[in-house]
């Protein structure tokens, strides 16, 4: 008798474990069993909201910090098409494409400085190719610097209620400070179709045809699950994988957000069984006026779920090569022309593939990381550094971007870049610490500079340079050391 009491109690304490398990994972009543090798990344996060009355039906890690990536343009194109909207930009309006925009990293259409696009050209290179060169244009068009551009956007992002959210620049390049949540993209999709109905419509384009050429996006749900009629993928070797889906069908509607993901095809996956088991529970009817108060209210303001890479560690994105459309050249390029991309515009083929191979931004097959202070020698970086124009300095304005003007004309002039060298280090580690301290102390200094560090021998042995580039004159790096040096920070400047 005693045994068989036993037994059952041992039954029993293992059906609780697998109750108390199961919850764990289920997190809430609605949530289902998240995909395991989704669930299993530390960089997962997803969310399925019904759009017609912003009600949670999935949430996991839903509110956790997590790096968009090119998630990211669709802030930009809700920037575009609210300036659309105001009047401030038509659909023909020519938006010129400066030294720095140009030199921005893959993935991208391969503008010569001084080259111009068509804003709706400009907004299908965006949805489609994903382009890093047309994302800094436009952010210099609408805020005179891609910096100011992007203090734009994080104060529109918070009056829409992404309360978790800050952007750094246009395009989604990685940044250690710019990051959202799974939440927050949702909120953001759900604005783009409820104030733009009608401009929402470019983002169920899977390709779009300039002069004969195709350009082919990275959607690959589009056409292939019913009912999905946008929104935008997104890829860097921090974000993992992100997707953020629209779909509706029969009277239903629903945006669902996967960010993390651990390959494209798991990621895909994964979107399509959240929208299998999470459309059939959306109501449907019209989009009721509070579905985006409800959706951005359900979860709290932050959680740091995520232990975001600090400055040293943030990785650089690497993607597949992918064939740019090869567009003839022409002697004069009109305003609502494409360029021909970069490799068939006499470019250095060399640096070109130096370039591609440590660069990207959309769906690579073979992932590779280069640290934005690398300790070591970099030659791709070094090749980078030869053919980019420095990122241009901006005095950001806290009254500008209280008033979130949004639309402010003309691009920045770009000019030979300087960089500032805050010592010369023993180990990457102490070289690493010593940028981290100094970016920490200095604020408004070196907002729009960028750490790295390189190595040098000196009587056989290594050390480690710390320095700040970005800078677009001289006068600019120095007057950044003297106001270090004011906080007993040892600084000069150097042409870079």
């Amino acid at each position: 008798m005693r045994k068989a009491f036993l037994r059952v109690a041992s039954n029993l304490s293992r059906s609780a474990k697998a109750l108390v398990a199961f919850t764990v994972i289920t997190g809430c009543s609605t949530a289902q069993v998240v995909t395991p090798a989704e669930a299993s990344s530390n960089k997962y996060a997803a969310i399925v909201v019904d759009a017609n009355n912003g009600k949670t039906l999935f949430s996991s890690n839903a509110d956790a910090k997590r790096y968009p990536a090119s998630l990211t343009k669709m802030m930009t194109l809700y920037m575009m098409f609210e300036a659309m909207k105001t009047g401030k930009m038509s659909k023909n309006t020519p938006i010129k494409v400066s030294a720095y925009a140009a030199s921005r990293p893959p993935t991208k259409i391969g503008f010569k400085a001084g080259q111009s696009i068509p804003a709706e050209a400009a907004v299908l290179a965006l949805i489609t190719k994903s382009a890093n060169d047309v994302a800094a244009a436009v952010g210099e068009h609408l805020g005179g610097t891609e910096a100011r551009f992007a203090q734009m956007m994080t104060a529109r992002a918070k009056q829409l209620g992404m309360r978790s959210t800050t952007f750094r620049n246009a395009s989604g390049l990685p940044n250690m400070e710019q990051h959202s949540t799974a939440r927050d993209m949702a909120v953001l999709g759900m604005a783009l179709r409820q104030h733009f109905p009608n401009e929402f419509s470019y983002f169920s384009q899977r390709s779009f045809v300039y002069r004969g050429q195709t350009i082919n996006g990275h959607n690959r749900l589009l056409g292939r699950v019913e009912g999905v009629d946008g929104i935008k993928t997104g890829y860097t070797n921090a974000s993992g994988f992100n997707l953020v889906s629209s779909v509706s069908l029969d009277g239903r509607q629903i945006v669902a957000v996967v960010m993390g993901g651990n390959t494209a095809a798991s990621r895909d996956a994964h979107m399509r069984d959240l929208i299998k088991k999470n459309l059939p529970k959306a109501k449907r009817g019209r989009v009721n006026s509070n579905a985006l108060i409800a959706a951005r209210s359900s979860g709290p303001i932050e959680v740091a779920a995520l232990q975001l890479p600090v400055a040293h560690q943030a990785p650089v994105p690497a993607i597949r090569v992918t064939a740019t459309p090869n567009i003839a050249p022409a002697a004069v390029i009109p305003a609502a022309s494409i360029p021909t991309p970069a490799r068939n515009q006499g470019s250095n083929p060399q640096i070109e593939d130096i370039i591609n191979r440590a660069f990207g931004g959309e769906e690579p097959q073979q992932p590779r990381m280069l640290a934005l202070a690398a300790p070591a020698a970099r030659p791709a970086a070094a090749a980078l550094e030869a053919v980019m124009t420095p990122e241009p300095r901006v005095d950001l304005d806290s009254n500008h971007v209280a008033g979130v003007d949004p639309v402010t004309t003309s691009s920045a002039p770009t000019s030979g870049g300087w960089a500032i060298q805050i010592g010369s280090l023993p180990s990457a580690n102490q070289a690493n610490e010593m940028l981290s301290k100094v970016s920490s102390s200095a604020g408004r200094v070196l907002a729009q500079a960028t750490p790295y560090t390189e190595t040098f021998q000196k009587n056989g042995t290594v050390f480690y340079r710390a320095r700040f580039t970005g800078f677009t004159s001289k006068d600019a790096a120095w007057n950044a050391c003297n106001a270090l040096k004011k906080q007993k920070f040892g600084c000069y400047a150097i042409a870079n």
